[in-house]
């Protein structure tokens, strides 16, 4: 017995195209976060081990920014609503919330 062919659906090259391409999800650097308090957050959001956690907190300190995820465009937007629902920083009296990221097309 053998199966009936079926069309496959037609897949518009431009929505193709876009699914393809890859963003990255930039933290940026402010004076209201402690080393500690990204560290923390880059472990539990990205599951980062601490030497990597570390590494990108000396980087956002030192450049101002730091690409901690590079991905398409959905998982790119989740992974910045939730550094910016992470919270404010305990440690730091002035720490109003949570840190900035930016989402910025990955040279393809």
């Amino acid at each position: 017995m053998t199966r009936p062919v079926l069309p496959l659906p037609e897949i518009d090259d431009e929505e193709l195209h876009e699914h393809a391409k890859l963003f990255h999800v930039v933290l940026l650097d402010d004076d209201e976060h402690t080393y500690d308090y990204v560290v923390d957050m880059l472990q539990k959001l990205f599951f980062m081990s601490a030497d990597q956690a570390f590494t990108h907190a000396v980087e956002v300190d030192a450049q101002k920014r730091t690409i901690v995820m590079t991905c398409e465009l959905e998982p790119a937007e989740f992974a910045r609503q939730q550094i910016h629902a992470y919270g404010a920083d305990w440690r730091m009296v002035q720490s109003k919330g949570s840190m900035s990221a930016i989402i910025e097309p990955a040279q393809n």
